[in-house]
């Protein structure tokens, strides 16, 4: 694994090693989280702020992806993964979790089930956040695409309005958290927001179902989306798009789509970090006298000079013909390296032949200018003869 460059050290916020498994950093955010919680820490804001440091540090690292991509690039990796351009709490996606990191503190002081999904910022429950791998070639990679994808999801229901309740009719609002979804209890130290157990976060309790919609206030439907790949990412970059995810119960937002890449393998180059890599078949007159050839490079044909005395597997670096660094214009692009590959003739003519034996002749070459037959030989072995 690749050190991590940037501003922050999440390994270093949650005090744990880069070869932690999920379950090491689980435990060491739980202990972080249990003793900076902010009803743990009333009025002192540094706790509050050191919360919310471990509490990104877990967001990253707990998602495979975002770790991935924190590994290899750092904090500028999963930056674009914050809606805001940087960590908050809409971006934190383990609610879910509180209640089995938190569960022994809150949930037996105050009897309480799971606090459930995500929230939205009202508090009540957000529609499902959807995840799509979105295949691409290299060529979208360089100059950036616009994709369209399709996919099917929930959105509101159209008979209804989305409020779930037959038209002509209205949803009622929930009498047990007076229209909040949610319930605060207070006891003592400690005080605990949770999911009304009534209306099930959403504030309102339908008496009359929607026909079409059972009372859900969404429907699958099937929908066309465009995607913008921006230039220079790679396998495994998770583009986020806000608001895309499934729509949200009757009250709720939507949840965001992310798009996964895929980046296909190119017939003729290989990616490594910002740099290409590609063979150059070259013969052995070109090799040993030198020459200047026509490159085919991402960008367009480039001439490269091939000195006398090239060997296989030597290689020439162009510079800025990689890939562009995302966010950069083209003068921050990579390089593009071309590796020599000498190409041996399978056929050979008479006068070729001959030429060949008066060169190991001239070469010094004795068993090759006594042994008449070995090119012959030699093609035989290989298959190669007439």
């Amino acid at each position: 694994m690749s050190m991590a460059t940037g501003s922050k050290d999440y390994y270093k916020t949650l005090g744990v090693e880069r070869s932690a498994s999920p379950d090491e950093i689980k435990k060491a955010y739980r202990k972080l989280a249990l003793k900076y919680h902010p009803d743990r820490n009333p009025g002192d804001p540094e706790a509050e702020e050191r919360f919310k440091e471990v509490s990104e540090a877990y967001e990253v690292l707990s998602d495979p992806q975002k770790r991935r991509m924190y590994d290899a690039h750092g904090y500028e990796g999963v930056r674009g993964a914050f809606r805001h351009g940087g960590f908050t709490w809409d971006d934190f996606h383990h609610a879910s979790e509180f209640q089995d990191i938190f569960g022994d503190l809150f949930g037996n002081l105050f009897g309480f089930g799971s606090m459930g999904g995500g929230r939205s910022r009202r508090g009540r429950p957000r529609g499902r956040d959807l995840r799509l791998r979105l295949d691409i070639d290299l060529e979208d990679v360089l100059r950036g695409k616009t994709s369209e994808i399709t996919l099917r999801r929930l959105e509101s229901c159209l008979k209804c309005g989305g409020s779930g309740a037959q038209p002509g009719t209205r949803p009622e609002t929930c009498q047990r958290c007076g229209g909040h979804g949610q319930l605060r209890v207070t006891q003592g130290f400690f005080s605990l927001t949770t999911t009304c157990d009534v209306c099930g976060g959403s504030g309102q309790v339908v008496r009359n179902p929607c026909p079409e919609c059972g009372g859900q206030g969404r429907v699958k439907e099937k929908v066309t989306l465009k995607v913008e790949v921006p230039r220079g990412v790679e396998t495994g970059t998770q583009l986020r798009m806000l608001g895309e995810g499934e729509a949200g119960p009757p009250g709720g937002e939507r949840g965001d789509l992310y798009i996964v890449l895929n980046v296909r393998p190119h017939k003729r180059f290989v990616r490594e970090g910002f740099d290409l890599h590609c063979e150059l078949p070259i013969s052995f007159p070109q090799a040993a006298l030198g020459d200047t050839i026509s490159v085919e490079t991402p960008w367009g044909a480039q001439e490269l000079k091939i000195p006398a005395g090239t060997q296989p597997g030597d290689r020439f670096r162009l510079h800025n013909l990689g890939v562009p660094q995302r966010d950069h214009d083209d003068a921050m692009r990579g390089d593009l390296y071309v590796h020599a590959k000498l190409v041996v003739p399978t056929r050979l003519t008479d006068r070729q032949r001959e030429l060949l034996r008066d060169y190991a002749a001239a070469s010094g070459d004795e068993k090759l200018q006594e042994d008449r037959g070995f090119f012959d030989r030699f093609k035989q072995s290989l298959g190669l003869d007439d």
